[in-house]
């Protein structure tokens, strides 16, 4: 019975290439625990990589008339993501702020537009300038700040094997790089723990 939902992601391709990995560590396809495998990751790939043919645009479709001219901000939005170097995942927090010039956005499509990026091979860095470059064309705000938070299991579990230490990216466009006010405004903001 398959399972997999249509997507971009070959799931098929993606069975055998198990398959083979798991013949490359010797171990036995037929054996009661693996039988299945190939297939429940391929089903988890084609969830996690639900992202590759998406596309954020349709979340700025529904960005509605405000005048409003504060900044708006959704701090600790969960995602994971899968690296691109070891196709193994790193799972954090994104922190989005934006200073609307006629445009707003609802609360949840911020949410959206991190899940849609972060459902792809990703590099952290790209994935921070990625949702800022994507607001800033959606809704034309004067400015965006992205700040991404990450533990990467990559270097968590193997190599070099660090647990507890946690990457930071961010990204700033428009008024909040060229205004040191606004900017230092919003970096507040997003480490004020007191709501």
């Amino acid at each position: 019975m398959n399972k997999i939902k249509k997507t971009s992601v070959d799931a098929e391709r993606i069975k055998r290439a198990v398959k083979e990995i798991l013949l490359a560590v010797g171990e036995d396809v037929s054996r009661e625990g693996l039988i299945d495998t190939p297939d429940r990751v391929a089903r988890m790939y084609v969830e996690l990589l639900s992202g590759m043919s998406d596309s954020p645009d349709v979340y700025f479709e529904s960005a509605f008339t405000e005048n409003y001219d504060e900044i708006v901000l959704l701090r600790n939005i969960p995602f994971y993501s899968i690296c691109e170097h070891h196709l193994m995942p790193f799972i954090g927090k994104a922190h989005v702020a934006y200073l609307p010039k006629g445009k707003v956005l609802g609360v949840s499509k911020l949410a959206r537009i991190v899940d849609s990026y972060a459902h792809r091979l990703q590099l952290q860095e790209r994935f921070t300038s990625q949702i800022a470059d994507s607001l800033m064309s959606g809704i034309k705000p004067m400015g965006v700040v992205v700040v991404i938070e990450a533990s990467h299991s990559c270097m968590t579990i193997r190599g070099i094997k660090k647990p507890g230490a946690v990457m930071v990216t961010s990204t700033v466009r428009g008024l909040f790089r060229s205004d040191q006010r606004a900017r230092s405004e919003v970096m507040s903001l997003l480490h004020d723990n007191h709501i």
